[in-house]
């Protein structure tokens, strides 16, 4: 079955990248609804889907754009903690193009939500499944989709600073394995690319309270990392957001290597591209036990939420 929050729940916040407060208030949908977020600001064509097709080539986040240039940016933490507490339909009111970066994870989202509480609709839930395996590379970054029973997601990166350094992690998303293990990981960023971004006119709203910040081998964020490798959690929660633009749960196994935002949109577009690739199938009882989000508890919630 389809579900969908069963009260309302704001947050509000600093936009990272433009600085700007926002706020972003989430609603109940009706069933076939999917994800859709409003601009309040807007008075014409305020309404973006927040679908893969709609989504545009943005550095170091997720923009969604609709057909009138109404856009929305850094959706992936929202999108991550919709997709990892299993809702299917929702409407998010922003006041403004961007969505409020909060703690630069996804965990206050999911408090929230959680809070607010799930219902569940009459309507069948459909769901992709990856039938072969489709592979992208963009420069040095790869991901992959292949078959699986239930959605997996498996991550590589590497990085200079001793601080990160190399990472690997692989997880069941199921049984509330984002809630539990990925949810409270931040975005992060080495400090020699702080003043880079902010010339270009990115990462405004950055502060060391709402991302990690790293120079070689320290960590300049009050309080240090919440995981010994929260670098390759956060990129797992990242992908886990923007593959939640296919519009369903995916079941397969995606796998990224130095995979980023505009990587993980060309594997959807690849995936879409070849209808051998995919099909919809209409989740039984045991495919939808195995979702992301299914069986969910408050003693899964991180500390820090």
């Amino acid at each position: 079955m389809q579900t969908t929050l069963d009260t309302t729940v704001a947050f509000e916040g600093k936009g990272l990248h433009t600085g700007a407060f926002a706020s972003a208030v989430v609603r109940p949908a009706p069933a076939d609804h999917g994800i859709v977020f409003r601009r309040t600001d807007v008075s014409e064509n305020a309404d973006v889907p927040a679908l893969w097709s709609n989504v545009i080539v943005s550095p170091l986040n997720t923009r969604i754009e609709n057909a009138a240039g109404t856009k929305v940016s850094t959706i992936e933490h929202i999108m991550a903690a919709l997709a990892g507490c299993g809702i299917h339909n929702a409407l998010i009111e922003v006041s403004g193009p961007e969505v409020p970066i909060l703690d630069g994870s996804a965990a206050e989202f999911v408090e929230g939500f959680m809070r607010a509480g799930l219902r569940s609709m009459s309507a069948p839930l459909r769901v992709i499944e990856v039938l072969k395996p489709v592979t992208v590379t963009v420069g040095g970054a790869t991901a992959t989709l292949a078959p699986a029973d239930t959605l997996h997601i498996a991550f590589e990166i590497d990085f200079a600073d001793r601080a990160i350094g190399h990472q690997t992690k692989t997880l069941n998303m199921s049984n509330g394995a984002f809630v539990r293990e990925l949810c409270d990981s931040r975005t992060f960023c080495r400090s020699s690319d702080v003043d880079a971004m902010r010339a270009q006119g990115l990462a405004l709203g950055g502060t060391l309270e709402n991302a990690v910040v790293v120079d070689g081998a320290d960590v300049l964020s009050p309080g240090g990392l919440r995981h010994r490798d929260e670098a390759v959690r956060h990129k797992m929660l990242d992908a886990l957001g923007d593959l939640y633009t296919a519009g369903a749960p995916i079941l397969g196994r995606y796998t990224g290597q130095k995979a980023g935002h505009a990587v993980t949109n060309a594997l959807l577009r690849a995936l879409f591209d070849d209808p051998d690739a995919w099909g919809w199938a209409v989740a039984d009882a045991a495919t939808a036990a195995r979702l992301p989000g299914v069986g969910i508890r408050w003693s899964d919630l991180p500390a820090v939420a």
